[in-house]
């Protein structure tokens, strides 16, 4: 069903070419003013809390040390203010859902820092995003990246990634150019012991978590599964060093062999299938398995195939459905949109059909703020309070009147530095 990827892209999307590790599990501080002040909003310190009005939220050397009602906080002489008036002031955002594998990636080590800001703009920034998962990419360019993000060399979110991805044997997409099926055959797991060399690969790397094809797209119709028991043995590599495992599943089969291994994330629903059976939403249940929806990408799919319009809106529909009943089991939802895989950037109508599903504007907040920031073991993030990290995101609009409006930024703050500003 997908788009046909760059040749360069997908060779080193999977790439595990030994390279130096940057970075860690944990919070970089950027290089910002002393003090910043908001003033003048609505201020949703978190999806349960009760906002505050006409606020003022007070920044220094990346946190934030103090929030409350304008008059109660003194804004010190000298500070930056931004009017905030007629605005909304959340947590920063995350997308757990993401790829670096476009062109403008390349090379990222050097390319020229405007290039990179002017597109970490129009695919993260600009939408609210200060932390994102990346789930397969070239880890030449990501962990350069993230180096350069990190030291405040180009404006943009905090950044984790997988490094690569696992795949099952004979299972490389459809999508993938055939030339490249030798090269590629070296990251297909056939045996426990192939998946265990090829997570710990990975993970000496520096990779915050495991990515594995538990249901590869190979055409027609047709889904090739990793057996559950080459899934489980690389979750036991990661869960062993800490990381989360994603899973890719695309059909039942893929979900059950998933949830048999004990992945930690669906990292997409599963619309070319009628829906999740009983047992697997009980398994998710029992198992606390996170769900990243990524509706909008059957959107963008389905149009890349020509479908009708009734078509894809039956097949868009059935990935809410499956939304629908997760979430109305209780389950933890993490918003994410597959970005850079596709390059429908703007976030609206995620927004629009996570709605649908019956989430409500908290409930979606959660899913961009304290949820991710609670599985990943980011506390600092998620929330906005005194002593935690300044990531931000200011709308010029109140999304409880209307979910579109989680898409209207003015202002993406990470660790008290602006990295997008609309005005």
């Amino acid at each position: 069903m997908r788009a046909k990827p760059t040749l360069r892209g997908l060779l080193l999307t999977l790439s595990l070419i030994c390279v130096a590790s940057f970075g860690c599990w944990c919070s970089e501080e950027l290089p910002a003013k002393p003090e910043i002040a908001l003033v003048g909003g609505k201020v949703y310190p978190s999806p349960e809390a009760a906002p505050i009005e006409n606020a003022v939220v007070l920044m220094r050397s990346g946190r934030i040390i103090a929030i409350g009602k304008r008059g109660q906080i003194k804004v010190p002489k000298g500070a930056q203010i931004i009017d905030c008036t007629d605005k909304v002031i959340t947590a920063g955002f995350w997308n757990s859902h993401v790829h670096f594998t476009e062109d403008v990636w390349n090379h990222a080590a050097a390319a020229p820092a405007s290039k990179l800001e002017q597109h970490m703009q129009e695919m993260l920034t600009r939408w609210g995003f200060t932390t994102v998962f990346d789930i397969g990419s070239n880890p030449y360019d990501t962990f350069p990246l993230r180096k350069r993000v990190d030291a405040g060399e180009v404006p943009g979110p905090r950044i984790y990634t997988t490094a690569g991805n696992i795949l099952p044997e004979n299972g490389i997409p459809v999508y993938v150019p055939r030339e490249l099926v030798p090269v590629l055959k070296q990251f297909e797991a056939a045996t426990p012991a192939d998946a265990v060399r090829i997570a710990k690969q990975q993970l000496a790397l520096g990779a915050d978590g495991i990515k594995l094809f538990t249901g590869s797209i190979m055409g027609h119709g047709k889904v090739t599964p990793m057996p559950a028991d080459v899934a489980q043995a690389a979750v036991e590599v990661a869960h062993a060093a800490g990381k989360p495992v994603f899973a890719h599943p695309s059909n039942h089969v893929g979900t059950d062999n998933a949830l048999t291994a004990g992945v930690d994330i669906l990292a997409h629903t599963i619309p070319i299938e009628s829906g999740w059976t009983p047992e697997e939403l009980q398994r998710m249940k029992s198992q606390g398995t996170k769900l990243i929806p990524t509706l909008t990408l059957w959107e963008v799919e389905l149009e890349k195939e020509h479908a009708s319009a009734a078509d894809e809106q039956a097949f868009v529909q059935r990935g809410v459905n499956e939304l629908k009943v997760f979430f109305d089991q209780g389950g933890t939802v993490l918003f994410g949109t597959d970005v850079g895989y596709t390059q429908h950037y703007d976030t609206t109508e995620e927004y629009v059909l996570m709605a649908k599903s019956g989430m409500t504007w908290r409930d979606i907040l959660a899913s961009l703020t304290t949820n991710p920031a609670t599985f990943f073991k980011h506390s600092d993030t998620g929330k906005l309070g005194a002593g935690v990290d300044a990531d931000i995101v200011v709308l010029n609009a109140d999304p409880a009147s209307d979910v579109r409006n989680f898409a209207k930024v003015d202002y993406t703050i990470r660790v008290g530095k602006v990295i997008y500003g609309s005005n």
